[in-house]
């Protein structure tokens, strides 16, 4: 039996850890940019406030785009909006200073005068809000396309463990941030930090086209393994309690709020899920 559903759980640990990476930038450098655009507590709270909103909003509908256009689209579509929302980070300095009529980012941080340093502020704040919504728009259809994905390539009794190991991902993200983002930002400048792990999420979309297919139409997995794969529909085929190539019923939003395991897993998101 081949083994090509652990590459797919591959590409899932990497997209995880890419994506908590990518979150991870700005509250590693808040210290340069509240020196840079005279922030103040409130004003980066507003920004991550709005994050924080816009990310649970947007998973209220990724997971209906996943289905709708399938996991290979699905996936490849999110990672490349919160990659390109990543990278705009980039640009907000530059915008700021045009906007305020500044040379550069050192005029920027000894402007001087109440009125010049609150619309450096205000525009700042207001140019990373929109980067950070195009981030979290990007990134809420992390999660539903893996676990689609997961659903797709592994039987039921394997699903947990693969869930496992791509949501780890999570987790190294937020350790790899913090040992690249300020090396970065020292020896290149903040903004390199940002394009930088957008352009990871860009080559890992470029791997994922080649990669992933499903498995009905996947060359590179033998018959040995699709059975292994499917052997939960076989056996509630042989057991009669579906018939071997119905098509999966799908559920309405509604019908699954009706579940305790929806709950379960809405709750846990809940109060776990860090920005």
């Amino acid at each position: 039996m081949t083994n090509y559903r652990w590459v797919i759980c591959s590409m899932l640990f990497f997209a995880t850890t890419v994506n908590y990476l990518d979150r991870q930038v700005l509250s590693l450098l808040q210290p340069i940019l509240e020196e840079e655009f005279h922030w103040t507590d409130n004003d980066y709270g507003s920004i991550t406030a709005v994050f924080s909103l816009f990310y649970a909003v947007s998973m209220l509908f990724a997971g209906r785009f996943v289905d709708r256009v399938g996991t290979k689209k699905g996936y490849a579509w999110s990672i490349a909006v919160w990659s390109l929302g990543a990278a705009l980070h980039a640009v907000c300095g530059v915008v700021t200073e045009r906007w305020v009529g500044l040379e550069n980012a050192e005029a920027l941080r000894l402007a001087q005068g109440a009125d010049l340093v609150a619309q450096i502020s205000m525009v700042s704040v207001t140019a990373f809000v929109v980067c950070r919504c195009v981030l979290a728009l990007g990134e809420a259809g992390n999660f539903p396309a893996a676990i689609k994905a997961t659903a797709e390539y592994f039987p039921k009794k394997d699903r947990a463990f693969a869930t496992g190991i791509f949501n780890s991902g999570a987790n190294v993200g937020a350790i790899v941030a913090p040992l690249t983002v300020p090396v970065m930002a020292e020896l290149w400048g903040w903004e390199t930090a940002f394009i930088v792990v957008g352009l990871v999420g860009f080559v890992w979309l470029g791997i994922w086209q080649f990669v992933y297919k499903r498995p009905e139409e996947n060359t590179k997995m033998n018959a040995a393994e699709r059975a292994y794969i499917n052997q939960d529909i076989e056996a509630d085929a042989a057991a009669g309690l579906v018939a071997a190539e119905a098509p999966a019923r799908k559920m309405s939003f509604v019908e699954c709020m009706k579940y305790r395991q929806t709950w379960a897993f809405a709750f846990g998101k809940f109060m776990t899920d860090g920005v």
